[in-house]
């Protein structure tokens, strides 16, 4: 099992041996440039990713823990935030306490927005871009803490000997709502003050599980240009009916690391290697309808997290070094960004890299092989990551996430909240105790 790299001995020795590839720069400098993203501007290169807390109250507004967590990130400096899943659809949350924002939330969201950025602001000098997750779960809905499937197809890798019944997989016509309430969703989010909206396409989320459904029959299946119809059309439909400052975008999975017909962005001849045909000619589909910022990432965290979050500690131990899952992100998203320049393009997957992730991205940056660095598990142990690299160039080593899990123990257990235990343990060690150690 790996670790989290503590120094640069150990990055350089393992990028060498793994021959991995990892660029690394001293002069960090470039993360603190600004950005423009049309008539926006990102005050800097770092973000903090969409961590969701499952924290929020029954009726889908943030609470207590919600609003705590957004004043730590808004205090920490990060030129963009990218603002957790939020359900569009009751049906379609993941969990009992999932946001979910709706007409009559909206007063609370907005509210919610205003402090983010009245924080960083009082705190840094700057507001950051804040952006919207809006989400359907599909398969891992659980709107009342019990699995409610609705799913695009049957999927023997994840459904084994016991599939899911025929009448969850989602009509065509149910397809159309969804994308009605991710446009409607969009429109609010732009009510509430959101700078954007991110429709949700990734992680095996239903929108993300459509770009794999080969065998499905109807205007969602089939071909790329049915199996990316609810993406596309909920991105033209958010485009049309938000204004021409409001960003929308997409975290968008762009390999699934599951064999095909089962995996999208992966080769057709049986194996799991990266195949960035499709993703590509999505992105330039996405890129003809004004979109102008993507959040690029792979994997499923529910079934091989060592792709998209590799771990030093996990679940079960994973079949490559975590280094290479890096490598493969990082080459990857450059690869997309080589291929669609004019498309501003964040990363994801550094916080394996503990100390050195400032120094990597930045030279990927610096060589324009994307534009923003993505942070995920990272914000929830060290939420002032963005303002001490800006200020120092560094990370400060006894705050890097370490990469244990621990905060996805929490999420998996019916009525987790999760955080850091190691870093924020006043909070989330109880929380952690009680739920996860028996």
């Amino acid at each position: 099992m790996g670790r989290v790299y503590m120094n640069e001995q150990e990055f350089f020795s393992q990028n060498n041996e793994l021959a991995t590839n990892l660029p690394y720069i001293e002069d960090t400098a470039v993360l603190a440039k600004e950005y423009d993203i049309g008539s926006k501007k990102a005050p800097n290169r770092l973000v903090c990713q969409a961590m969701e807390g499952c924290d929020g109250t029954v009726d889908g507004c943030p609470d207590v823990l919600t609003k705590r967590r957004y004043e730590r990130f808004a205090k920490g400096g990060a030129g963009v935030i990218w603002f957790e899943a939020t359900a569009v659809m009751k049906e379609g949350r993941a969990n009992p306490r999932q946001l979910y924002i709706t007409e009559n939330n909206l007063d609370v969201f907005k509210k919610q927005v205003e402090d983010i950025k009245e924080t960083s602001l009082k705190e840094n000098g700057y507001e950051p871009l804040v952006i919207m997750q809006a989400t359907h779960s599909g398969r891992y809905s659980k709107p009342n803490g019990t699995p409610a499937p609705r799913i695009a197809y049957n999927n023997p890798i994840f459904e084994k000997d016991n599939p899911i019944s025929k009448d969850r997989i989602v009509t065509d016509e149910y397809l159309d709502r969804v994308g009605e309430a991710l446009v409607v969703g969009s429109k609010l989010a732009e009510k509430a003050g959101f700078d954007g909206v991110d429709i949700k396409c990734c992680h095996r989320y239903l929108n993300s599980e459509l770009l794999s459904a080969y065998n499905r029959e109807g205007r969602y299946g089939g071909s790329l240009e049915n199996r990316t119809r609810l993406l596309r059309e909920s991105v033209k439909g958010a485009i049309e009916n938000t204004s021409a400052d409001f960003i929308v975008s997409s975290r968008l999975n762009v390999y699934d690391g599951f064999p095909y017909p089962y995996g999208f962005g992966v080769s057709k001849d049986g194996g799991t290697e990266l195949d960035i045909t499709e993703p590509d000619w999505l992105i330039k589909q996405l890129y003809s309808y004004g979109v102008r910022l993507l959040n690029i990432t792979m994997g499923n965290p529910y079934f091989n997290p060592h792709v998209n979050r590799p771990y030093a500690q996990g679940a079960y131990e994973p079949p490559e070094h975590p280094l290479k899952g890096v490598a493969r992100v990082l080459h990857g998203t450059a690869k997309l960004k080589s291929l669609n320049p004019e498309m501003a393009i964040i990363c994801s997957a550094v916080s394996y890299l503990g100390v050195v992730a400032p120094n990597v991205v930045a030279a990927f940056i610096e060589d324009n092989k994307f534009d923003f660095a993505g942070f995920g598990r990272t914000i929830f142990a060290y939420p002032d990551f963005a303002k001490e690299i800006i200020r120092t160039g560094h990370m400060d080593k006894s705050k890097i996430c370490l990469c244990c899990s621990k905060c996805t123990e929490i999420m998996r257990k019916p009525g987790g909240t999760p955080g850091c235990v190691i870093r924020d343990k006043e909070v989330y060690l109880p929380i952690y105790k009680d739920l996860c150690v028996r």
